[in-house]
């Protein structure tokens, strides 16, 4: 699918976009502006608040039904501070993708669904270089039901409205 007609702003966009993302965990937005500096070890792919909370970026990815396309969210999930240090320690070993998948919760609100902060998902680290891919476990949420059953084109079209156009969605 190339281009869409928002039913938000009316406007016909050129492109669907197919991914999206949050830059911090949640968590981040706990810690006041000020103290940020001093408190928060934060690069693209990693974060470490108050030396005793831990995240990583990854990416849900949920296929579209009747198509080879993913959607995907890029977000971040928790770790515990072994896996996190495991996770360090085999950050660019080529083997890193017999790792056992890691247990998180959710540290991202992603629009278009009920609560997602804090929901079960387990973390897949794939080869260096690949952001790793997380699985929601959490039962009967709809994030769940969609990474695993698919979703349609409209399905798609409804989150990427809600993404561009409802901050606070």
């Amino acid at each position: 699918m190339d281009g869409f007609t928002c039913s938000r702003c009316g406007e016909y966009h050129g492109e669907l976009p197919m991914c999206f993302g949050a830059g911090f965990p949640d968590y981040y937005f706990s810690v006041p502006p000020d103290e940020r500096e001093n408190r928060v070890e934060l690069t693209e792919s990693l974060c470490v608040i108050d030396e005793s909370h831990f995240f990583i970026r990854a990416r849900i990815e949920i296929p579209v039904i009747d198509s080879d396309e993913v959607f995907c969210w890029n977000v971040w999930t928790s770790l515990s501070e072994a896996n996190f240090r495991r996770t360090n320690e085999v950050w660019d070993d080529p083997e890193r993708v017999n790792e056992p998948a890691y247990f998180g919760w959710l540290q991202t609100t992603i629009p278009g669904y009920p609560e997602t902060l804090n929901i079960k998902t387990m973390l897949h680290t794939q080869e260096p270089g690949i952001i790793p891919r997380v699985e929601v476990i959490e039962e009967n949420h709809r994030l769940a039901d969609e990474q695993l059953s698919g979703i349609t084109w409209q399905r798609v079209v409804e989150l990427v409205e809600i993404a561009m156009h409802d901050a606070d969605a």
